[in-house]
């Protein structure tokens, strides 16, 4: 029997991102099949999905990740929103749609007392956070079912709070990571540095085990960030042409050409600020654009653009986000990545 991973519970110290929209279960049972820790994100989920989802990881019997958002629901802002439906009016016209119809509201949820009913029954061995921690009444609830808290930190103050705070491990997110931002003490993308600048000096600032994350999308890469000193690495992006991810066509397309070379953070998609490959929105709307709705306001708008372009072939309005590696994505299954990201380890 391997040594486990005392934090995660595996045989390998491989986290797989948690990546709403573009993973179910399927890919988390695969990695956690080859050692490593597959997660589940709940943000895009309804109720019945996620219990269905959490019902698949549980009989599994393979440790495993559930990830929620902590972000507050902003308050309504009607000229925030005006603002936005006017800046998206020319193109809805242009794909035949009226700017007028275009949808509000909330897309993504944060961690709640109702979430939390649901997900209780089954126990995560781990729980994830992005955007700082829950409540405390919220993360105690947590600890009780037994479960291990990460939770994302991009700065050293943000570690620092997340182990006064009650998370049971760090993850430092560096500035070159794909997806939102985790950031919850600032939102200055100036004060928030790379992986390799940012890992050594977390590692330095709290006595909690550290993961690493963004960037990362090869074995050398793992290596590097175990000698820095991270106790495990989280890689997101290198799964999103495994056949067990759920990317879609024009995504998958957009990581295996050139254009994967050129990402950025943008904030058009949801109103917060995620990494993903350069594309017509983000061009013509930002990357960051201050008229966008707060997080995660911006989305709804957004929707029907997106469907509309996806129907004729094109990804205009689609986030296809990315880390800054992209070219690290290798259409291999997932198990078999997971075991060559830790190639080499003893």
């Amino acid at each position: 029997m391997p040594t486990l991973h005392p934090l995660l519970g595996t045989a390998l110290p491989i986290v797989q991102a948690p990546m709403a929209g573009a993973q179910t279960a399927r890919l988390a049972l695969a990695v956690g099949a080859a050692g490593g820790l597959g997660s589940l994100p709940t943000a895009a989920l309804d109720a019945a999905r996620l219990r269905d989802e959490l019902a698949l990881l549980r009989a599994s019997s393979l440790p495993f990740n559930v990830n929620f958002f902590c972000h507050t629901p902003p308050a309504a802002d009607a000229a925030r929103e005006a603002a936005w439906q006017a800046r998206l009016a020319p193109f809805a016209r242009e794909l035949g749609l009226d700017p007028a119809a275009l949808p509000s509201g909330p897309g993504r949820q944060p961690f709640t007392p109702a979430l939390a009913e649901l997900v209780e029954p089954f126990a995560p061995p781990v729980v994830s956070f992005h955007f700082g921690l829950p409540a405390p009444e919220l993360l105690a609830r947590v600890k009780r079912w037994g479960a291990r808290v990460l939770a994302s930190a991009t700065t050293v103050d943000e570690a620092r709070w997340l182990e006064a705070h009650g998370a049971d491990g760090v993850i430092a997110q560096g500035l070159e990571a794909g997806g939102h931002r985790g950031h919850f003490l600032s939102a200055d993308l100036a004060r928030q540095p790379g992986l390799f600048a940012l890992l050594p000096a977390v590692v330095d600032a709290v006595r909690l085990p550290v993961i690493a994350a963004g960037g990362i999308a090869d074995a050398r890469g793992v290596r590097a960030a175990l000698a820095l000193g991270a106790s495990a690495v989280q890689v997101g992006t290198a799964y999103l042409l495994c056949p067990e991810a759920d990317t879609g066509p024009l995504h998958r397309a957009a990581l295996a050409g050139p254009d994967a070379a050129h990402t950025a953070l943008t904030d058009v998609f949801t109103g917060r600020p995620a990494r993903g490959i350069v594309n017509r929105a983000m061009r013509e709307l930002g990357p960051l654009c201050a008229d966008a709705p707060a997080f995660p306001l911006a989305a709804a708008a957004l929707g029907p653009l997106r469907a509309a372009a996806e129907a004729l072939g094109r990804a205009d309005f689609t986030p296809l986000w990315a880390g800054q590696n992209a070219a690290g994505c290798r259409e291999m299954g997932a198990a078999e990545l997971t075991r060559a990201l830790a190639a080499g380890l003893d």
